[in-house]
């Protein structure tokens, strides 16, 4: 007997991609979740790719895996997907120490972070440019 299956939290146009853990702190990953809230799938795909930030290519794989898990799972359409959400939460914080002179020790924080990116399917024809491609 295993547990009972939960109700599912998203809507049918909708799919999610979690990574736990990530070495990095909230602030800095907040900051390139930030670039890609709202925008198309493709355009922040291409905008995490180049990215200077070095976790910008750690987001584009969880990027690409709630794609995948909205082509795969959900059968959603590729082409039409748009990053509802991307939600940043904290992780566990490692405690380490730094000699310093004297024989005094400073604390160094080593924080870890979460992240949840929520692609979403456009209505078809919402915006006008699925009408014009077509002809």
């Amino acid at each position: 007997m295993g547990k009972q299956a939960q109700p599912r939290r998203l809507s049918d146009a909708e799919a999610q991609a979690i990574a736990r853990n990530m070495r990095v702190s909230p602030r800095k990953l907040n900051l390139v979740a930030e670039m890609i809230r709202g925008l198309p799938a493709a355009q922040a795909r291409a905008a995490l790719t180049f990215s200077k930030r070095r976790i910008a290519k750690q987001v584009r794989k969880v990027l690409d895996s709630a794609i995948a898990n909205a082509e795969n799972n959900h059968s959603l359409d590729v082409d039409r997907l748009v990053v509802r959400e991307a939600t940043v939460g904290r992780s566990v914080v490692m405690k380490r120490f730094h000699a310093r002179g004297r024989g005094r020790a400073a604390r160094v924080e080593k924080w870890f972070s979460h992240i949840t990116i929520v692609v979403r399917e456009r209505p078809q024809g919402g915006d006008g440019r699925a009408e014009q491609g077509a002809r």
